[in-house]
């Protein structure tokens, strides 16, 4: 099936077209919406777990509601746990430059819940002329090129994950008043979860890091200890070769799997308008190779 999906499409209806040597494709031909037959939907879940992150052009009749419902068709649409949702909408989480929605450091969406998502599917509504570009990488990648002696170390650790960070050490740009905000908003309520840095995929068996912004320390390890393994292992995800940049247009779709990528948004667009629109399918709790869970700390009552 890898074969076919990279030497010619799969049917008369999807194309896909893969872009870098380790993860993207676009796939052409398709109109996003809750009508797609169950075919195009397999293929469409099929390129996902092969390449990672799907781009999808010419998406501009999908409202926040059409967003919704094509969601739907790939699992089960969730809202962000601090964060409301976009006026209007039951899922959607948007993010506005307006309002210091940026996203600009590496990360795994919402990696502080012991669930976090499986699939994020992210809507460009309004793009700059230039600049605002995306970028991913494949965690799977990463972990495969680890020489043995680190896998053989990342197969052990487990790490703690929040969403109580200093963004302020993150943004160092951002204001006093946008470091409070986010504070306000966005830990709200403390969450922290314990996860293996290495997961393996429950769909494909293949095994991932699970590491990026909303990491705080190894489990047993002090943080100057923890920094410094963190380094290392992000490090490795973030080569060149792990990668894909994506430059937006409005109308466009991106779907990844976030179990098995981390992303970042490019902040090199100034005061320049960027609007997203972000639903999230909810996850399954990560294992580690040897069966070990995931598990929630705060809230305890999660």
């Amino acid at each position: 099936m890898a074969d076919l999906l990279i030497k010619k499409p799969v049917s008369e209806l999807i194309d896909v077209i893969p872009l870098a040597g380790r993860i993207g494709a676009q796939i052409n031909g398709i109109e996003l919406s809750s009508n797609l037959n169950a075919e195009v939907l397999n293929q469409i879940r099929l390129s996902l777990l092969e390449h990672k992150v799907i781009f999808f052009r010419n998406q501009e009749h999908l409202t926040d509601h059409g967003q919704e419902k094509f969601a739907e068709l790939l699992g089960q649409p969730i809202s962000h746990p601090t964060v409301p949702v976009a006026e209007g909408s039951t899922y959607i989480f948007e993010l506005d430059s307006r309002h210091d929605g940026r996203a600009d450091v590496w990360h795994t969406d919402v990696t502080f819940v012991s669930n976090y998502p499986k699939i994020s599917i992210l809507r460009a509504v309004t793009t700059p002329n230039r600049g605002g570009d995306t970028t991913w990488a494949n965690t799977e990648a990463a972990y495969d090129e680890l020489p043995e002696p680190l896998k053989l170390l990342a197969n052990q650790l487990r790490a703690i994950h929040t969403n109580d960070f200093d963004y302020g050490g993150f943004r160092p740009s951002a204001s006093e008043d946008v470091v409070k905000r986010h504070q306000k908003i966005f830990a709200s309520t403390v969450y922290e979860a314990e996860h293996p840095l290495v997961r393996v995929h429950p769909e494909t068996g293949k095994r991932t890091l699970i590491l990026g912004q909303f990491f705080k320390r190894f489990v047993g390890l002090t943080a100057k200890e923890s920094n410094k393994l963190f380094e290392i292992f992000q490090d490795r995800i973030t080569k060149p070769e792990n990668t894909i940049r994506w430059t937006w247009k409005n109308g466009d779709v991106a779907i990844w799997d976030n179990r098995a990528t981390q992303h970042l948004a490019v902040n090199d667009y100034g005061k320049a308008l960027r609007v997203m629109r972000r639903v999230t399918l909810a996850g399954d709790v990560p294992v580690d190779i040897d069966g070990k869970a995931s598990k929630q700390i705060k809230p305890s009552t999660l």
